[in-house]
C-alpha cells in the first residue's frame, strides 16, 4: 500500500509533488496505519470483527469438509481464543518467500490458500487478509498448529514475529487443527472489552447456517463461567423458527429446498432456503453468501423473489383461487407476513453496494430462481390447505395494499406526504442540506419546547411526540396512517412510506430520538426504533438514526456544575470535587453512601436527579444533549438482522412469555432507574 505524505526534508514550493511524497509501507504496516480500512472501524464493531475474522477461516475448513468443531473462548486477561480442528495451517517452507507458510499466512496480506480453488471451492472471506489484519492489530498472538503429530508454535507483536516456527510438543495420532490467541491492540481500540452476547449471536448464526458444524463459546472473566453451545440439525429450518419463535406459523410445516447447478464456467453453485407465514404484516427476508451476511441484497434475493411471485401466482391462477379480472397479487402481497432464509454458496462472488454485502452475479439470478421455483411448485401441490391458506393470506394483503394506497392519497390531498405541508408542530431548520441538517423527536410537548429554544435554528429541527405512538409490529400501514404522530414523522423525513420510501429523498442527515431516561421514555424509544426498523429500515442500515443521551444527574458545588449519565459517573464527579482542595470546606458534614434520590446534598455539594427532558432548561438542554460539542448521541445499527427482528417481535408482539424471559435475562443491562 502506498500513502501520501509530506516528508521531504527540502524546501519545496506549494504544490509540489514528487518521489519524496511517496511512502511504501511494508507488510502489515498498513493496516496498523488504516485500520478502518480492514475491518471497518475502531470501535466495539471492529473490536469484535477480529473474532469473526478468525472464526471465518474455521468455517472455510468446514465448508471444504475438514472441520466439526470450533470453540472461543474469552479468556481472564481478555484476549480471545479459536480453535478448531481443521486440517491445520501448512507449516512447512513456502517456497517463494523462503519462510515457513504458517508465518506467510500470518504476516502477509493477500496470502492463502483461499484463492487457489482447489483448496477452498467457496470461502467466506471476501479478500483474504483476515488472520493477518487480526496479526497486525493484536497487542499479541499466538497461534498453535497440530498437524503431522506435532504442535508447532509462533509469536507474535504487533504482527511482526517473535521468533521462527518451532515445534512444542506431539499431537494425539490423527488430531489436526488451528488454535489462534490473541489480544487487541490498546494503542488501536480504546475498548478492548469483548462483548459474550455479540459474538454468541454470530456464532449462533453460523450454527444454523452451517449445520454440520458444532459451535462453542465460553467466557472465563467471571467466576462462574458462561457458556454456550451451537449445534443446529435442521439448519435453515430451525433457523426460519428460531426467528418466528414468538410469532404464531400460518403453516404446518417449514418449506425447505436445497439444489445446485452451474455457472457459466461449469462451477457448482449451492443454493439452499427456508421460509414460512406467520400472521404478522412484515417480510422478514435474510440472505447469506458464503455464509457473509448480504445486508444489500443482490442477485440471489431477487432469484428467490422471482421464484416465489411467479410460482404462487401460476399456482393461484392454475387452481381457481384467484379469478380471472379480479384483484392483482404482486411480489409484495405474496411477501407479507414472509419470514426467509436464502443461503448461496458461490465460487468467486462479486460484491458491490456502499457496504460490499449485495451480490452481483448475475448468473446466480437464474439458478436461485430455478432450483427454488420447480421445488415449491411441487410442495404446493403436495401441500393444497397450506397452499390455499398462503394464496387467502395474500389476498388480503392486496385488499390492505389497496386500502393503504387509498390512504396515502387521501393524506397527500391534506399535504402530508408529499413535502408540500410539513407538520404544524415541527420547528424546521433554516439550512436545507440533508448532510448538515438534524431533526430531533422530542417525548412531550414541555421538553419540545425547551428543545426549540435551546436548539442551533439553523441545522436542528425539533419535532415534539405527543404521547406513545402506535406500535406498527400489531398493525397494517393504512391503520398506521391513520395515526397522526407517525404521519408527522413521515412528512418530517420526507423519504416517503412502504414501497415508495426513497432514502435519497432525507431532509436530515441524523435524525435523533430523544426520550426520558425512564421507563416510559424507553417505551417510546422501543416504539419508534419499530417503526424505523419496519417501514425505514434503510435510514438505520445508512447511519441516520441516532439517539440522545440526556445526563441522569447534575451536581453542583458552589459555582461549579457538573452532569452525570449514570451512576458511576456520578460517584466519580462527587469524588473528585470532595477531593478538591480549592473549595473543600473542612466543616462539611459527609454522608457515608451516596443516595440514589436527587436534590441530595452531601457537604456543599447539591446532587440533583433530572425525572424528565421538560425539568431541563433550554441552556441546560443544549450544553448536555445539543450541543455536537459536547453531547453524547448513540448511533443506531444492526449487527445482526435475524437477532434484531426477533428481538423486535419479543418486545412488540402479542406474546408475554418470551416478552418476560427477555427483560430477565437482560436486566442487568438497564441502568438503574428512579421509577
Amino acid at each position: 500500500m502506498a500513502e501520501v505524505t509530506n516528508k521531504s526534508k527540502t524546501k519545496k514550493n506549494n504544490g509540489d509533488y514528487t518521489a519524496d511524497d511517496i511512502t511504501v509501507l511494508k507488510g502489515l504496516e498498513a493496516v496498523r496505519r488504516r485500520p478502518a480500512m480492514y475491518i471497518g472501524d475502531v470501535s466495539a464493531r471492529g473490536l469484535h470483527h477480529l473474532v469473526y475474522e478468525v472464526v471465518d477461516n474455521s468455517i472455510d475448513e468446514a465448508l471444504a469438509g475438514y472441520c466439526r468443531n470450533i470453540e472461543v473462548k474469552i479468556n481472564k486477561d481478555g484476549s480471545v481464543t479459536v480453535v478448531d480442528d481443521g486440517r491445520g495451517i501448512p507449516t512447512d517452507i513456502h517456497q517463494e518467500e523462503k519462510k515457513s507458510a504458517l508465518e506467510v499466512v500470518m504476516t502477509m496480506l493477500h496470502a492463502g490458500g483461499k484463492f487457489d480453488k482447489n483448496t477452498y471451492k467457496v470461502s467466506g472471506g471476501l479478500h483474504g487478509v483476515g488472520v493477518s489484519v487480526v496479526n497486525a492489530l493484536s497487542e499479541w498472538l499466538e497461534v498453535e498448529v497440530r498437524l503431522d503429530g506435532k504442535v508447532f508454535f509462533q509469536k507474535y507483536k504487533k504482527g511482526d514475529p517473535v521468533e521462527a516456527v518451532k515445534v512444542i510438543g506431539k499431537s494425539e495420532k490423527g488430531m489436526t487443527g488451528t488454535k489462534v490467541t490473541f489480544m487487541p491492540d490498546g494503542t488501536i481500540f480504546k475498548n478492548r472489552l469483548f462483548k459474550f452476547e455479540t459474538l454468541a449471536e454470530r456464532l449462533r448464526e453460523l450454527a444454523f447456517l452451517n449445520p454440520e458444524v458444532t459451535l462453542e463459546i465460553t467466557d472465563l472473566r467471571n467466576k462462574q463461567e458462561q457458556t454456550e453451545h451451537f449445534h443446529f440439525e435442521g439448519g435453515l429450518v430451525e433457523f426460519v423458527k428460531y426467528i418466528d419463535a414468538t410469532r404464531p406459523s400460518f403453516m404446518k410445516k417449514v418449506f425447505y429446498a436445497k439444489g445446485s447447478d452451474k455457472d457459466e464456467n461449469g462451477r457448482a453453485v449451492e443454493v439452499e432456503t427456508a421460509f414460512q407465514y406467520n400472521d404478522q404484516y412484515n417480510e422478514n427476508l435474510f440472505s447469506y453468501v458464503n455464509n457473509i451476511n448480504t445486508h444489500e441484497g443482490g442477485t440471489h434475493l431477487v432469484g428467490f423473489r422471482t421464484a416465489l411471485t411467479r410460482t404462487l401466482n401460476n399456482h393461484a391462477y392454475k387452481n381457481g383461487l384467484v379469478k380471472e379480472g379480479k384483484i392483482q397479487l404482486t411480489g409484495d402481497d405474496f411477501r407479507e407476513g414472509l419470514t426467509a432464509v436464502v443461503s448461496v454458496k458461490v465460487p468467486e462472488p462479486q460484491f458491490e453496494g456502499q457496504t460490499k454485502t449485495k451480490l452481483g452475479n448475475s448468473e446466480v439470478k437464474s439458478i436461485v430462481e430455478s432450483v427454488i421455483g420447480q421445488q415449491l411448485s411441487n410442495w404446493l401441490e403436495e401441500n393444497p390447505t397450506d397452499a390455499k391458506r398462503l394464496i387467502e393470506k395474500s389476498l388480503r394483503a392486496a385488499e390492505a395494499r389497496e386500502a393503504a394506497r387509498k390512504a396515502r392519497d387521501l393524506t397527500r390531498r391534506k399535504n402530508a406526504l408529499d413535502g408540500g405541508g410539513l407538520p404544524g408542530k415541527l420547528a424546521d431548520c433554516s439550512i436545507n442540506d440533508p448532510e448538515h441538517c438534524e431533526l430531533y423527536l422530542v417525548e412531550g410537548d414541555s421538553a419540545g419546547g425547551s428543545a426549540k429554544q435551546g436548539r442551533d435554528r439553523r441545522f436542528q429541527a425539533i419535532l415534539p411526540l405527543k404521547g406513545k405512538i402506535l406500535n406498527v409490529e400489531k398493525a397494517r400501514l393504512h391503520k398506521i396512517l391513520e395515526n397522526e404522530e407517525i404521519r408527522n414523522i413521515f412528512t418530517a423525513i420526507g423519504a416517503g412510506v412502504g414501497e415508495e420510501f426513497n432514502p435519497e429523498k432525507i431532509r436530515y442527515g441524523k435524525i435523533i430520538l430523544m426520550c426520558d431516561a425512564d421507563v416510559d421514555g424507553s417505551h417510546i424509544r422501543t416504539l419508534l426504533l419499530t417503526l424505523f426498523y419496519r417501514y425505514m429500515r434503510e435510514l438505520i442500515e445508512l447511519g441516520h438514526v441516532y439517539i440522545a443521551q440526556p445526563p441522569l444527574y447534575k451536581i453542583k458545588k458552589s459555582k461549579q456544575e457538573h452532569y452525570a449519565y449514570d451512576e458511576e459517573e456520578r460517584d466519580e464527579i462527587v469524588k473528585r470535587l470532595k477531593s478538591d482542595k480549592k473549595t473543600a470546606n473542612s466543616n462539611d458534614e459527609e454522608e457515608a453512601t451516596l443516595p440514589e434520590e436527587g436534590g441530595t446534598k452531601i457537604g456543599n455539594i447539591v446532587i440533583s436527579r433530572f425525572k424528565g427532558l421538560g425539568e431541563m432548561n433550554p441552556e441546560q438542554l443544549w450544553s448536555t444533549t445539543m450541543n455536537p460539542e459536547t453531547r453524547t448521541v448513540l448511533q443506531v445499527s444492526i449487527e445482526n438482522a435475524a437477532d434484531a427482528d426477533r428481538t423486535f417481535s419479543i418486545l412488540m408482539g402479542d406474546e408475554v412469555e418470551p416478552r418476560r424471559e427477555f427483560i430477565e435475562k437482560n436486566a442487568k443491562y438497564v441502568r438503574n432507574l428512579d421509577v
